[in-house]
């Protein structure tokens, strides 16, 4: 354990979040998303939800405030305008504990699924809602 650090955040993940450089991606991803095969390394934190890794993600890590982008989800198929219930919490916790806010941003399903097989690596959670995966674009600490 270390102290001011959220225990969510294991060794792997840490690891992960510390070697990212500025402009690359971490996918946050549902129970259901295809984590393993999509390629990029794929660490597990299958005893939290998405929104639980995502405020301790944004606690350490800056989102990126040189695109119009750092956080991405995926659209509802065939409702494109679509809110879940994931993306709303998330973007409620982006409000409150980001660095930088920024408003979510919606991709196509196998748009999402191609940006993220690009990504640094993959959080594969235990999130049971539908849509409830993210990408975030670290941004730099001035």
């Amino acid at each position: 354990m270390l102290r001011n650090i959220n225990p969510i955040l294991s060794p792997d993940l840490l690891h992960a979040l510390r070697a990212m450089g500025h402009g690359d991606e971490i996918v946050i991803a549902d129970a259901n998303f295809p984590g393993s095969s999509t390629g990029p390394d794929c660490i597990r934190a299958d005893g939290s939800s998405a929104s639980e890794v995502l405020r301790a993600i944004l606690s350490v890590m800056p989102l990126d405030t040189f695109v119009p982008d750092p956080a991405l989800t995926m659209q509802v198929v065939g409702e494109p305008e679509a809110i879940p219930e994931a993306v709303a919490d998330f973007q409620t916790i982006i409000d409150e504990v980001a660095d930088n806010g920024a408003q979510i941003q919606g991709l196509e399903r196998f748009a999402f699924y191609d940006r993220a097989a690009t990504a640094f690596a993959i959080v594969q959670t235990g999130e049971r809602r539908l849509y409830g995966n993210i990408i975030l674009k670290k941004g730099v600490i001035a």
